[in-house]
């Protein structure tokens, strides 16, 4: 370590001056002016497509493409309410929120509240939103706690895991509907009208264009596949991965980077993810801009060999493996039982 790296503190303080020594905290407006243009011009092209191909068998490839056109847009969202794209607040809410609830049906807000709680208690089992046991168990503890839904589903979660997905789309828009339904919500109004907005529009596109029941197939396919996605992209980050309780003796550093998996994978592996395959950096620098994670990847598992801390990194097949595994193993003691 260099002399200045030896008086700035903690050992996350000393890899944060080797990533911000390498510019990797710099502002990527050109990059995110460009995935913008791209995924928005996309994003019309399909809906162009839909209304012009009318009734037809074909709009059922076009429920595919905008299932990822909609995960596209939500992994903009997520940039964007990481602040990597702007630098002030007020642009920064008002593309999250065209982006996220006219765009695609999901409260911003809600989402990014839940993200933050996530974020900075990553697998804790009583404050981390993401492995609550409301369906799914994460943890031998919440399986023998479990009752109701999440006790009958724990038993078989692991073979259950990517068909319950096809409801994860839904269940993203009900989660929006709730928040605006109940105080606290910041703009709760506008978000409201917005959601409301997207699902006129889509759902008014689908009974205008298309047959009742060319139109039901359509949704079921789009919001299914949509969910699927959404699965796909964030399943492989942390399930599988260490759960913690109470007050873990770790600092920042290791309680981020012990919880979280990084996916390797080239090009293709990081725009189809959106750079979340590098998940330990995402974690340990948030507002880093996602084409800098790549750059961060080998500043940051060096500093852990260092360190002696383990850095896990696996494929994206191997991730899910282990994400199934883990799954299949925290809903034993329910099978034990029966």
């Amino acid at each position: 370590m260099t002399t200045t790296e030896n008086s700035v503190g903690s050992d996350f303080a000393r890899l944060s001056h080797r990533i911000s020594a390498a510019g990797l905290m710099a502002r990527r407006p050109g990059y995110y002016t460009a995935r913008i243009l791209v995924v928005g011009g996309l994003f019309a092209a399909g809906w162009v497509a839909f209304a012009l191909l009318g009734n037809s068998w074909w709009q059922l490839a076009v429920a595919v493409f905008m299932a990822v056109m909609f995960g596209q847009i939500a992994l903009l969202s997520h940039d964007l309410a990481h602040k990597q794209v702007f630098r002030r607040r007020r642009p920064t809410e008002v593309a999250g929120l065209l982006a996220g609830n006219l765009g695609i049906g999901m409260s911003y807000g809600w989402w990014m509240d839940k993200h933050t709680r996530h974020h900075a208690n990553p697998n804790h089992e009583e404050l981390d939103p993401d492995v609550d046991p409301d369906i799914l168990v994460w943890s031998k503890d919440q399986a023998r706690a479990s009752r109701g839904v999440p006790r009958f589903i724990g038993r078989y979660q692991a073979f259950l895991f990517f068909p319950l997905l096809t409801l994860e789309g839904l269940n993203l828009h009900w989660s929006g509907i709730r928040a605006v339904r109940q105080p606290g919500l910041r703009r709760r109004g506008l978000e409201a009208a917005l959601l409301a907005a997207h699902f006129v529009l889509y759902l008014g596109a689908l009974f205008t264009v298309l047959s009742p029941g060319m139109a039901l197939l359509f949704f079921a396919v789009h919001q299914g596949l949509w969910g699927v996605y959404m699965g796909s992209i964030f399943a492989p980050n942390h399930k599988g991965m260490p759960t913690l309780t109470g007050r873990p003796a770790l600092d920042f550093l290791r309680k981020q980077v012990l919880t979280s998996r990084n996916v390797r994978g080239g090009l293709v592996t990081d725009v189809a993810l959106g750079g979340l395959n590098y998940q330990i950096e995402h974690h340990l620098f948030p507002s880093m801009p996602s084409p800098h994670l790549r750059r961060a990847q080998p500043i940051v598992r060096a500093y852990c060999a260092e360190l002696g801390l383990p850095y896990l990194e696996t494929g994206l097949v191997e991730s899910y493996r282990q994400a199934l595994t883990h799954l299949h193993e925290a809903g034993a003691p329910l099978r034990n039982r029966s």
